[in-house]
């Protein structure tokens, strides 16, 4: 390591990649800026075996007498999912957010107005099967015990709708609890494996919807808007599956917006509320998807696949969904699915191809297979990671460096923020298990934030080119 003071006299110092810690001991970090009135917080959450990297955007502290008493240490709620949630009163019955083991939302954290650290998040996506049209829909969260700030609308579905609803959530681990006894199998609701969850996501009916839009899309009644190609870098532009964007757990968490009132309570995030609501802020979810969508887009001069969005009158809108659509349908090879050493897909520190799959169905990407190993198998997907992902930073880095970064406290633009993400994902993926090297190099400023990144673009090969397992940990599934 060395260090000097630059001529603004902020002290640098230059790391091949952040200090790593142990893969279940990472801790959150939190910024904050001024934007339009609002409060945007940007979080790193933690969760087993890795780094929450991604932005979210949370409202100022609640009024007195509403701050969580959360216990120290709990990063672990539950979300009660309504009877029938893939109907539309079941769409429009707010979800309520929970303590773990029985604790109340107050003492354990899990309030809607601790949204930056403990917030859930649900995002509904809607296929009309006769004709192929796609809705979005976001149901509402609200802390238990608290009721809406406004009544959420009722959705008008067409008949034979298939949904699928996928949650978020800015915390480590979220877990379904049903209203009544049937809700979860009403939903068709995962949330994992039995004994091993996702951790921060879960999804209903995800493997229907996307096997529906298939079809749909053979049929031709369901046509995928094209990516589109950047006026700014003449490519095409990215999508979820693309290794210039991916990171250690893809295709994760929701782009879902609501309104927090001073008072803790929560509403769907349309203009009719906001005017309402008018101390209202905006708060929602850190995920790949809003990195994708509110700041990679942008910066590239690309729009995301929108469909009109029903809990805001019809204005288009994004969602996880269209998102993993898009990207099936135009990324080109080679596509990033996620991989067996993604932490939300393993089960403690072993490799599961049931638990990969179930996730990979829900986010409606295909099973491990030869085919799939090819691009995403651990080592493949490291070494694509490191040969792919840096050469297309270096290369736009000056354009890059021009957008805002999603995480002030990672990176201070949005080029040093996906440098600094790069780098710890090659460390949370164990990339080094694989014979190779971290191409990035990263210059922190005292406060631990990237301020500048070097890449190396030397193309690497990884040890195991077929589907393997890290060392001395067994393989399962």
């Amino acid at each position: 390591m060395s260090s000097r003071t630059t001529a603004s006299g902020r002290h640098r110092r230059h790391w091949l990649a952040p200090p790593l810690r142990p893969r279940s001991s990472w801790v959150g970090w939190f910024a904050a800026s001024a934007v339009a009135g609002l409060l945007l917080v940007a979080m790193i959450a933690p969760r087993p075996g890795g780094v929450r990297d991604s932005a979210n955007v949370s409202g100022p502290t609640p009024a007195h007498g509403t701050r969580p008493i959360q216990t120290p240490g709990n990063v672990s709620c539950r979300i009660i999912v309504p009877a029938n949630p893939l109907s539309a009163r079941g769409l429009a019955a707010p979800y309520r957010l929970t303590g773990p083991h029985g604790l109340a939302p107050a003492r354990s954290g899990c309030t809607m107005a601790n949204a930056a650290n403990l917030g859930a998040f649900v995002q509904a996506t809607i296929l009309n099967p006769a004709t192929g049209a796609l809705r979005v829909y976001e149901p509402l969260v609200i802390t238990k015990g608290t009721r809406p700030a406004v009544t959420p609308m009722v959705p008008k579905l067409p008949a034979h709708a298939v949904v699928t609803i996928d949650f978020g959530f800015n915390g480590t681990n979220l877990t379904q609890v049903g209203a009544t006894r049937k809700a979860l199998r009403q939903g068709r609701c995962v949330n994992g494996l039995r004994h091993s969850i996702f951790t921060q996501v879960s999804f209903c009916n995800g493997t229907r919807f996307f096997a529906a839009a298939l079809r749909a899309e053979g049929a031709g009644r369901l046509v995928v808007p094209r990516v589109g190609v950047s006026p700014k870098t003449g490519h095409e532009c990215l999508t979820t599956r693309s290794f210039d964007v991916v990171d250690q757990d893809q295709s994760d968490n929701v782009t879902t917006t609501y309104l927090l009132t001073p008072r803790g309570r929560t509403a769907q995030f349309n203009a009719a509320n906001q005017a309402r609501l008018s101390r209202s802020v905006k708060i929602n979810n850190g995920s790949d998807n809003e990195l994708l969508d509110a700041f990679l887009d942008p910066a590239l001069g690309c729009t995301p696949f929108r469909a009109p969005d029903l809990s805001r009158g019809g204005r288009p809108g994004t969602s996880q969904a269209l998102d993993e659509l898009a990207a099936a349908r135009y990324q080109r090879p080679p596509v990033a699915l996620v991989p067996e050493n993604d932490p939300m897909a393993m089960v403690g520190s072993t490799f599961s191809a049931e638990k990969t799959n179930l996730y990979r169905f829900n986010v409606g990407q295909d099973p491990i297979s030869a085919s799939s190993n090819a691009s995403s198998s651990p080592p493949k997907y490291c070494q694509n990671l490191v040969d792919i992902q840096p050469r297309f930073l270096k290369q736009y880095r000056a354009l890059l460096r021009t957008g805002p970064t999603p995480v002030p406290s990672v990176g201070d633009n949005l080029l040093t923020f996906m440098a600094n993400r790069l780098s710890m994902s090659f460390g949370n993926l164990r990339c080094h298990d694989y014979g190779l090297f971290n191409p990035v190099k990263i210059t922190l400023d005292d406060s631990g934030t990237a301020i500048g990144a070097r890449f190396n673009v030397t193309r690497q090969k990884a040890a195991c080119q077929r589907r393997c397992v890290f060392p001395g940990v067994p393989r399962q599934g």
